[in-house]
């Protein structure tokens, strides 16, 4: 998904979110569209395209969901850090420090991992969505421990409310086994289910 401008809704109501998705298909031309549910009973729909298209697009999503839209975010040049992240990338490799960004939304993480990558010299760890998390998101940023600060600093600087952060973290020299754990999965039923 290389196209130039992404744009997320979660919704708290799945029907609403099938119909507010269908809405947005229709309202302009989209390159990508990926939508499903999540936990706990939330709708998220992603679509990818041109900047113009998928403004139109998220504009309908949002009025036909209306009370329904939790969250949203719209990226006119979105990193594409976050969009390898997104699709699952991983920066492996141990880095200096760890910045951990824990947002109740997945819009408000995402807006949080691209701000905070354009502006400090740091690496995407991993940017988590919503599964296993109860509906919550985190981003993991890398680097030396003057631009993770940054980057954490930046990243919760553009959260709309207080209560989007729900934690965030800056770990100098985190231990190397942490690392290899971070690096490979955060989600815990794949680290138990390796060889031991």
């Amino acid at each position: 998904m290389n196209e130039p401008a992404l744009a997320i809704i979660d919704f708290d109501s799945v029907a609403a979110g099938i119909e507010a998705a269908d809405a947005m298909a229709k309202r302009a031309q989209i390159d990508v569209l990926r939508a499903g549910t999540v936990q706990p009973g939330r709708y998220l729909v992603l679509i990818g395209g041109t900047v113009a298209d998928v403004e139109e697009s998220l504009s309908a999503g949002i009025e036909v969901g209306s009370n329904a839209v939790l969250d949203h975010v719209f990226l006119a040049h979105v990193h594409p850090e976050v969009v390898s992240a997104i699709a699952g990338g991983r920066v492996p490799g141990v880095r200096d420090a760890l910045g951990v960004v824990e947002t109740a939304t997945v819009a408000s993480v995402i807006r949080a991992a691209d701000a905070g990558v354009k502006g400090a010299d740091v690496r995407l760890v991993e940017v988590r969505l919503a599964d296993g998390l109860g509906g919550k998101g985190v981003v993991l940023f890398a680097g030396m421990v003057a631009d993770v600060e940054a980057a954490v600093e930046i990243g919760i600087g553009t959260l709309e409310a207080p209560d989007l952060l729900v934690r965030h973290v800056v770990i100098p020299q985190l231990h190397h086994t942490l690392w290899e754990n971070v690096s490979d999965a955060t989600r815990f039923t794949a680290r138990v289910l390796e060889r031991l």
